[in-house]
């Protein structure tokens, strides 16, 4: 699940900052899916008029996320695809840690990473469909004062746990021509400790050409253990590494932005993120 306010991926915000100074309120979605025998797809955006922002609630349409000091919690109702369903019930994040960490991206602190519960309790309660589950559960937020395409031209992140910690590896490039890379292990009880980073290996690209490179010791072959997402500009995996000697398994994300920037690309993406935005209310 990520909850956007000027979200990164939406064409008709790319579509609007092409035009002039764009509202990034008028551009928020929440966007859910779930993967498993029962999928679902969910990323309908609103505007500025079907918003509400607190400091500790954000109403997003018939859906809203909220923070009650120990918990994060999601009431989802949505719209989702396939067509003709929904995504509705309620997810808590239960943070027993949470961390003040914030990592600068760029040189100039314009894009910003900040982890703040690497470990968290996830209860999943839906009534549609109807489905329920517990499980290990991260939470973290990315920000930035420019879009996305314009500081990086490829994007690749990955998120294993290590033992009982959890590993995080960033390797990105840059658009001024330098390169991003750096692991940090988050512990439970809150340190933070620089890791080494393994060489880079590759999987197999996503069917629509978009590279998977990720960290593995040397000798050792990565697998790709299912496709989550595999659009013309985007991958999510589910992958298995082996990082200093451990065999570690999680969620893997290569983004593409020189793609993402071309038209072709961005006159599909309505088809999976609808838009839904009442003008201002007499």
């Amino acid at each position: 699940m990520i909850a956007f306010i000027g979200s990164v991926f939406s064409p008709y915000y790319a579509a609007a900052r092409r035009r002039g100074p764009a509202n990034p309120a008028d551009f928020c979605s929440l966007n859910l899916a779930l993967y498993g025998d029962v999928k679902r797809w969910a990323m309908t955006e609103r505007g500025r008029h079907d918003i509400s922002r607190a400091a500790q609630h954000f109403q997003i349409g018939p859906s809203s996320v909220s923070w009650d000091g120990h918990a994060f919690t999601a009431e989802i109702n949505e719209f989702c695809m396939p067509p003709h369903q929904r995504l509705r019930g309620r997810l808590r994040v239960a943070t027993p840690t949470v961390i003040n960490h914030e990592v600068l991206l760029n040189p100039q602190g314009v894009h910003r990473w900040r982890p703040f519960v690497p470990h968290a309790r996830v209860t999943v309660e839906l009534e549609k469909p109807s489905l329920s589950w517990q499980g290990h559960g991260y939470f973290d937020s990315n920000c930035g004062d420019a879009p996305l395409e314009s500081g990086f031209s490829t994007w690749h992140w990955s998120r294993t746990t290590q033992g009982q910690d959890t590993l995080v590896i960033y390797d990105a490039q840059r658009r001024d021509g330098t390169s991003l890379a750096f692991a940090r292990r988050f512990s439970p009880d809150g340190t933070i400790r620089d890791a080494a980073l393994p060489p880079e290996t590759q999987l197999k690209r996503g069917l629509w050409g978009v590279p998977r490179p990720l960290r593995a010791d040397p000798g050792a072959t990565p697998r790709l253990v299912r496709r989550l997402e595999d659009a013309p500009f985007y991958t999510r995996s589910e992958i298995s590494t082996v990082i200093g000697g451990e065999s570690l398994h999680g969620v893997h994300e290569s983004l593409d932005l020189d793609r993402f920037s071309r038209r072709w690309v961005q006159t599909l993406l309505p088809f999976r993120m609808p838009r839904i935005a009442r003008k201002r209310p007499a």
